[in-house]
Formats: structure tokens, sequence, C-alpha cells
């Protein structure tokens, strides 16, 4: 049996959180997650989440909130458990109809075949501009 690298296991969610399968991205999380991402008070897809299922309840309100338009990885970096993906993404607030396009970095790391830590960092400007206009 192959075992699959952290940066594979990180790669894995994307896929699902397009095709909507919450429950299944969260199992690739731990039982206890560091996550973290910087965002403007009010915006309504960020919860406090420290374990899977807490990640759950982010892919979901994400999902509640935000439509997906365009995502593209640009560079993968991994080095022992920790992997950096760096890229672009178009989400559209559903709520105004207002695109948030922005650069993205996120750090994860991935022990055991588990997500451990989620830090996402973007834009927060352009969020906060897409959820309450100028």
């Amino acid at each position: 049996m192959t075992t699959e690298s952290p940066a594979q296991t990180v790669q894995r969610l994307f896929p699902l959180l397009a095709e909507g399968r919450s429950a299944e991205a969260a199992a690739l999380f731990a039982d206890s997650v560091s996550f973290s991402i910087p965002h403007p008070p009010g915006i309504p897809w960020v919860p406090e989440a420290d374990s899977a299922e807490g990640m759950r309840t982010f892919f979901e309100l994400l999902r509640t909130h935000v439509r997906a338009r365009a995502f593209e990885l640009r560079q993968v970096i991994a080095e022992g458990d920790d992997v950096v993906l760096i890229g672009h993404m178009v989400s559209e607030v559903k709520k105004t109809g207002r695109d948030i396009d922005t650069a993205f970095a996120l750090h994860a790391t991935v022990r055991d075949g588990r997500t451990t830590r989620y830090h996402l960092y973007e834009d927060t400007y352009a969020v906060a501009k897409a959820y309450f206009g100028d």
C-alpha cells in the first residue's frame, strides 16, 4: 500500500469541496486542528474551528455564503509535514453578488495522514469589499 504524501492529502480537499462533499472533506482533518483565516469582523462563513467537525461546519458555511467561480493552484511547496499552496481564486458572495478576487496562500500541516493545521491567507480588503460594499 502506498502512503499518500502530505501534499497529496491537502490537494484532495479541493475537489471534495467543489463537489459539496463537506463530510468527506472534514474526514481529511484530525480531531484537533489549528484553524486560522484572518478576516474582517462580521464575515459569516469563518467560524471558530478546532476539530474535524469544526472544519465541516466551516465548509458548510462557506458553501452557504460563497459560490466558487475560479480556482487556480499555482505552486505547491512541501517540506516534511508542512505544505504551502499558493494560488488565485474568485468567489461570489451570494448575499451581494460581488466577487472576491484574491491571491491566496494556505499553510497546512499533515500528521499521520490527517490535516492538523489550516491557515489561509487572502486579501481581507477584497473579502470586506465584496461582502460589505464600498
